[in-house]
């Protein structure tokens, strides 16, 4: 026995149809400028209160979109700076971790999120003002200069 197909959902099925076409939906290719991507919050700099266990359930998500240092305050009142590259989500706050790549180690360190007791964007986005649209305007910008030694490649981002 199979269920519904998620495409066949009633919800996905309108987007698709030629009349979502003709009326200017945001999936017609058509009228399509450019694709959505992923909206990153500014959240550099922000430490957010963790006063439930949904709070701080939420603000490790976005610690793990972000794309900076971390600091995270055990409840050992240790501290540690360092890059979060992995996490599980599981039924309970002790069955829940996340991972981390310290900022002075190489070693991969696993925490609980019963273990975290304050949160901090202590890093700063390395993506920040980093997007195509930025890199193709000062590509330009250089370009109509005159300035030289103009190619395709990415900057470095240090």
């Amino acid at each position: 026995m199979t269920g519904p197909r998620h495409a066949d959902r009633p919800s996905h099925v309108a987007r698709f149809t030629s009349a979502s076409a003709s009326e200017g939906s945001p999936l017609d290719p058509d009228t399509l400028e450019v694709a959505p991507g992923t909206h990153h919050e500014g959240v550099q700099g922000w430490v957010p209160q963790l006063a439930t266990d949904e709070e701080l359930r939420i603000a490790l998500e976005k610690a793990f979109d972000y794309r900076g240092d971390v600091t995270l305050t055990l409840k050992d009142h240790s501290k540690i700076e360092g890059y979060i590259f992995d996490r599980v989500s599981g039924p309970s706050l002790t069955t829940s971790f996340v991972r981390l790549l310290p900022k002075d180690s190489s070693q991969k360190l696993k925490i609980a999120y019963a273990n975290i007791a304050a949160l901090a964007f202590s890093g700063r986005d390395t993506a920040a003002g980093k997007s195509w649209e930025a890199w193709v305007h000062k590509y330009w910008e250089k370009k109509t200069s005159g300035e030289g030694d103009l190619n395709l490649q990415p900057e470095s981002l240090e």
